[in-house]
């Protein structure tokens, strides 16, 4: 295999202080990396938001070709050398952190060569845009062709992975995601979550009838033209810190968080039978954002610089969403708003106790985005549970639905088995790729609780503040314990300096019980 190396004569030194020459030939590749990083994502929020459909085919080729070419930078055998010899220089504290996070992905990088990584690519982007022609008539049997080709692919990567780093395969995978987070750790807190949760389940239903049997909320009846909704996610996204200097909202089939720290780009789905589910996806995206705009600027082209894994990234998405965006305080300030954004005729005589009843509504449902708190940890750990299988062989993609009707049943109460659409069809994230993800939304889940614990111990007149629309204090308080430090701590290391120990599970279960028990 070739490789294309950094020439030496090109290097700025100057524009290093102090850096030793291989540090400085460091410095100008991960600017480099940076700039491809920063093409493929924005080709791939066009791809997904605005490419005409006949666009797809040139547009994976374009992409996979940045990717295997941005890969073949990364992973030059002499880049080694330079690692080695910029780490016995004496760098400084911030240099050493820079090095430390950069051989980290070097290292696992350098096991996968620029064939396998444009096969990969283009086997996922094409199972995308099968992904999205097929999935609103739940065509299982055209799409599962792709998917097979994506898992066998996945297979070999996490085989590869596994010979490099020493990780069972699954876990290899998942250090691409959430670094040092292991199966040996996750299984015993999803056994746990999930014994918690199928016995907290009936309860919460419970008491919820009973209180919905005194005090049944209005029906948020109407018809909310998405324009309106669009204008009304943009003003909740500026007023939760959001700077659309550096980003912007978009539409597609499923909603995500991209771009890049300098411009992230939000995209959301309407319905106009009830704007909810848009809002509150939005709302959990911003989340997303705000740690990508709250990232450190300075030598922003160094990994060290870029956001802790996905599990951190969960944890902001779901401080907005769930311990912010479903409570009292926050509703008590944003229902107005609303009112005035979607029509007040729509919303009178609703009162906060009437949003607050259909935004906590637990309600066991087939589609993880829309799910309601209690019953989302369920989602993700259903889909780890076949993934990590999948990945293992124990499963076939043609298990899937099977499986998937199985445990929908056993843990939800829900049956899947004619509806591949809103089953085994409704995420990007197989379609993409991206196995070893899932877990790290209900961990993100685990630590969002306890962040917001800590946050209102440190900060008490935050919720005060929340009501009257102020969010300063709590995205202040996670710029000072979080977003400055980027990828120079650990996720426990992180947890452990915001909250005062690590990654506590008792929080999330307390909250459950507080606002639904």
């Amino acid at each position: 295999m070739s490789h294309t190396s950094v020439p030496h004569t090109s290097v700025p030194h100057a524009n290093v202080p102090g850096a030793s020459i291989s540090y400085a030939r460091l410095d100008e590749l991960n600017r480099t990396l940076q700039a491809y990083s920063h093409a493929i994502a924005m080709l791939g929020v066009d791809e997904a938001t605005i490419m005409p459909e006949g666009g797809g085919r040139e547009r994976a080729s374009a992409i996979s070709t940045l990717a295997a070419i941005a890969h073949e930078k990364s992973t030059a055998p002499h880049i080694a050398d330079w690692i080695s010899r910029a780490c016995d220089s004496d760098p400084d504290p911030d240099q050493a952190a820079g090095l430390r996070e950069f051989r980290r992905i070097y290292e696992q990088n350098t096991c996968l060569d620029a064939r396998f990584i444009r096969e990969k690519t283009r086997a996922t982007i094409n199972c995308e845009q099968s992904w999205r022609k097929l999935r609103p008539d739940g065509d299982w049997k055209a799409f599962a062709p792709a998917l097979k080709e994506v898992v066998s692919l996945v297979r070999q990567e996490a085989r590869i992975r596994s010979r490099a780093s020493g990780l069972a395969p699954y876990d290899a995978l998942i250090e691409q995601y959430d670094p040092g987070t292991r199966m040996a750790r996750i299984d015993p807190v999803f056994s746990t979550l999930k014994d918690f949760l199928t016995d907290f389940l009936p309860h919460a239903l419970r008491r919820q009838e009973i209180r919905l049997q005194k005090n049944r909320p209005r029906p948020l009846d109407g018809t909310f033209p998405m324009e309106r909704q669009r204008a009304l996610a943009k003003e909740m996204m500026k007023r939760l810190g959001f700077d659309f200097s550096h980003g912007r909202l978009d539409t597609s089939h499923h909603p995500f968080c991209g771009g890049v720290p300098s411009d992230v780009r939000i995209t959301t789905r309407y319905d106009t039978k009830s704007f909810l589910p848009a809002l509150m996806g939005v709302l959990h995206e911003t989340g997303h954002a705000l740690y990508e705009q709250g990232l450190p600027r300075k030598n922003s082209h160094w990994p060290h610089n870029r956001a802790r894994g996905m599990a951190m990234h969960e944890s902001q998405s779901l401080f907005c969403e769930m311990q912010m965006a479903r409570s009292p305080m926050f509703w008590k300030w944003a229902l107005p708003i609303v009112a005035d954004h979607l029509g007040p005729k729509a919303f009178e005589g609703i009162g906060t106790d009437d949003i607050l009843a259909h935004v906590n509504r637990v309600r066991p449902g087939l589609v993880r985005v829309d799910a309601d708190e209690v019953t989302y940890p369920l989602h993700v750990i259903l889909r780890y549970e076949i993934e990590r299988d999948l990945v293992s062989g124990r499963l076939e993609v043609d298990d899937i639905p099977g499986v998937w009707h199985e445990k929908m049943l056993r843990y939800l109460g829900i049956a899947t088995e004619n509806n591949m659409k809103d089953g085994p069809m409704q995420d990007v994230h197989w379609p993409a790729g991206l196995f070893g993800y899932f877990p790290s939304y209900t961990l993100g889940a685990l630590m969002a609780a306890q962040q917001w614990q800590a946050m209102t111990r440190d900060v008490p007149d935050a919720p005060r503040h929340m009501e009257n629309g102020n969010f300063s204090p709590m995205n202040e308080w996670r710029r000072k314990n979080i977003w400055q430090y980027g990828s120079t701590l650990s996720t426990e290391e992180l947890m452990e300096r915001s909250c005062g120990k690590g990654l506590d599970p008792k929080p999330f279960m307390d909250h459950l019980q507080a606002r639904y028990g």
